[in-house]
């Protein structure tokens, strides 16, 4: 069936996460150093992060929402130091401009370019990235992140989602993403059809199921493949 629309991951996709994240990390710790410097050596980044991941692990029920998650730990933090309330607002500012100081991979923005000449796009993200922060936000359609929708990756829902939102059939949409569980795997069960940006060249996982459609090193690799096939179609 003919590809009509696209859904593409943001983070490790279009750019290194990690460093945006540390980056993030570091500002908030700066902020705090300065503004609550108790706080500051009570929770130092390794404890803060720790704290996060225990945030996560015991509820489950926010897996899909990544900002109350951290919001919630900055709650606990201050509390923990006797502040009350806590300064939620403020961090958060500092911590979302820093994670959205991303780098893109030099292939992204022209693959991009050369996509949506003929095909729409749609970001499909579990992550808290802001497309118009980064300044992407005019090549994209639609933006679904798993906080707006209430379900995260690998979820299939959140994939037939995107494909109502473009208002075609889900084997019309090419999901394009990094992680092999949470967007081949995901998108696949959905009824999507797949490719996989493998920057590393790593092996599929057999343990995971049928490998995807297309195994890309970059996003020139798909829109090179995309210009392909439509000059067939």
């Amino acid at each position: 069936m003919r590809i009509l629309a696209l859904t593409l991951d943001l983070d490790d996709t279009l750019w290194p996460v990690l460093p945006a994240l540390e980056r993030a990390d570091l500002a908030v710790d700066a902020w705090l150093q300065q503004h609550y410097p108790d706080v500051a050596r009570a929770w130092p980044i390794t404890a803060m992060r720790a704290l996060r991941a225990q945030v996560a692990a015991e509820r489950l029920d926010l897996a899909h929402d990544f900002t109350t998650q951290r919001q919630l730990t900055l709650q606990h933090v201050f509390a923990t130091c006797g502040i009350t309330p806590a300064p939620v607002d403020a961090l958060w500012e500092i911590y979302f401009a820093a994670r959205n100081s991303v780098e893109l991979y030099p292939d992204s923005l022209p693959a991009i370019r050369r996509i949506t000449t003929r095909w729409p796009l749609a970001s499909l993200t579990n992550g808290n990235a802001d497309l118009q922060r980064i300044g992407i936000h005019t090549h994209f359609a639609h933006h679904i992140c798993s906080r707006d929708c209430g379900m995260a990756k690998p979820d299939p829902r959140i994939f037939l989602a995107a494909a109502e939102r473009f208002g075609v059939a889900p084997a019309q949409v090419l999901h394009v993403g990094d992680d092999p569980a949470m967007d081949i795997v995901g998108a696949r069960e959905a009824g999507l059809r797949t490719a996989w940006i493998n920057r590393a060249g790593e092996p599929w996982p057999v343990e995971l199921g049928a490998a995807p459609e297309l195994d890309l090193r970059d996003m020139n690799a798909l829109a090179d493949w995309l210009e392909a096939e439509h000059s067939t179609a």
